[in-house]
């Protein structure tokens, strides 16, 4: 037992990896393709991508949101989850990470389960509530700029259902937010959020250790 959350050390974190993580060939080759780019850091870690993928199990999720796709193993590791019907509507401007994301999505089985728009999130967003899509979301994993946070979080609880889950990555964004001495827009945004977020009575929340921190919030 412990009150307090256990230090990842390399051995530890390879432990656990090695005995939980069931993560498929292709979304490993991505993994390993993306972490030789210079942007490498962007991608979430590969315990991350199954947890939101045991999420979408878990709400029984048909339609979700991937704001900030980068090389695509977010969605991806969510549109393996979905059933065959289901959807990830993925936001992203980036024509040359996106082309990687398609590929691989391709090579899963799982293209047509990914919406792509090559378009500001914001924008994309705001179409789905103007197309009338309002309360009809199950899940959506913020990942994107970090100075529109609090823009697309507040769209997303838009679109998404009663009981739906949103997924805020980078809430710890390196230990920085508990450094006041930092002041930077992006950790500015994301400190203020998540003061916002946990007296938000909208949802209940957890913030996760997990990655650079993910923050879960049920839309009540």
């Amino acid at each position: 037992m412990s009150d307090n959350t256990i230090n990842l050390t390399p051995k530890l974190y390879a432990y656990l990896q090695k005995n939980s993580l069931r993560e498929s060939e292709v979304q490993k080759s991505l993994r390993e393709q993306t972490h030789k780019m210079s942007m490498g850091q962007m991608q979430i870690s590969p315990e991350q991508g199954q947890f939101m993928g045991l999420l979408v199990e878990l709400l029984g999720a048909r339609k979700t949101l991937d704001i900030g796709v980068f090389t695509g193993y977010s969605a991806l590791s969510v549109a393996l989850a979905l059933p065959p019907e289901g959807r990830v509507v993925a936001c992203d401007i980036n024509v040359e990470w996106t082309k990687i994301a398609r590929r691989f999505g391709e090579k899963a089985g799982v293209a047509d389960k990914i919406d792509l728009r090559l378009a500001p999130a914001l924008e994309t967003l705001q179409m789905l509530l103007d197309q009338g899509e309002a309360e009809t979301y199950d899940f959506a994993f913020i990942d994107a700029d970090k100075a529109n946070y609090p823009l697309y979080y507040e769209l997303s609880l838009k679109l998404l259902r009663s009981g739906g889950l949103i997924a805020i990555d980078n809430v710890l964004f390196g230990g920085k937010v508990a450094d006041d001495r930092v002041t930077d827009i992006n950790t500015a945004t994301i400190r203020a959020l998540n003061a916002k977020l946990v007296a938000d009575e909208r949802v209940s929340i957890s913030m996760l250790p997990i990655g650079d921190g993910l923050t879960l919030a049920r839309k009540r």
